[in-house]
């Protein structure tokens, strides 16, 4: 998927960017409103840039989870929801850590067993295309731990996370930082990791120390800090 060039306005916000997304896991990253999720809406089709544009080549499917999981509901009960997806129920509930709860009202789970829901329901349709905004809000660290080793599990097509998370990330392919609505793409990991003016903490305590994490993760920053004392 390119953006060549692509401008899209909306009031005082102008949001601007260019490059490809190819296949693998992406991470856009930036502070609140910086202009992420209006990149989301843009590359799902939702907004249309006033000039330039997104082509897609090769897709044909693609998913959006918006960060507040309530906007995606349609069903009554809980299993009604997972079979909304066109998934079987039991397994979204086994995979979401809602097994016995089929027959709740998805409206009466707290907001971090909704999301683990909607989660589980758009990560297992397996779209060409999966992004996903702020997907671990909501979510206690043993959850965002989980949804990274689902994202992790993904072994085709493209996947573009849009989050400020800075403390549980998963494995990534490519980082990108949007600000003030300017997308700016840094390239391969573990390239990109020095240049990443957003890095978590872990990550730029390692750097200080000399270390070159492979990838994003603690445990990356970890074994890297290791490799040079060991």
């Amino acid at each position: 998927m390119d953006l060549e060039d692509t401008l899209l306005s909306r009031g005082p916000f102008t949001l601007r960017g260019s490059g490809s997304f190819d296949e693998g896991v992406h991470l856009v990253s930036g502070a609140v409103g910086s202009g992420k999720s209006t990149l989301a809406l843009l590359l799902a089709g939702l907004l249309h840039p006033g000039s330039g544009s997104v082509r897609r080549q090769g897709i044909t499917s693609a998913l959006l989870l918006l960060q507040f999981p309530e906007y995606h509901v349609t069903c009554p009960t809980v299993a009604e929801e997972a079979g909304s997806w066109g998934l079987a129920p039991d397994d979204v509930l086994a995979r979401a850590d809602l097994a016995g709860r089929g027959d709740d009202d998805p409206f009466h789970l707290s907001r971090g067993e909704l999301k683990r829901l909607i989660l589980a329901c758009t990560i297992m349709r397996d779209p060409d295309l999966l992004m996903l905004d702020e997907p671990f809000s909501s979510l206690d660290c043993a959850a965002k731990r989980k949804a990274c080793r689902m994202i992790e599990e993904r072994d085709r097509g493209i996947t573009i996370i849009f989050s400020h998370e800075r403390a549980v990330l998963p494995r990534v392919d490519a980082i990108w930082e949007m600000e003030g609505g300017t997308l700016t793409a840094l390239g391969s990991v573990p390239g990109a990791i020095p240049r990443w003016r957003h890095a978590p903490p872990y990550l730029l305590y390692a750097l200080d120390q000399g270390a070159r994490p492979e990838n994003i993760r603690l445990e990356d920053a970890r074994e890297a800090i290791c490799r040079i004392q060991g």
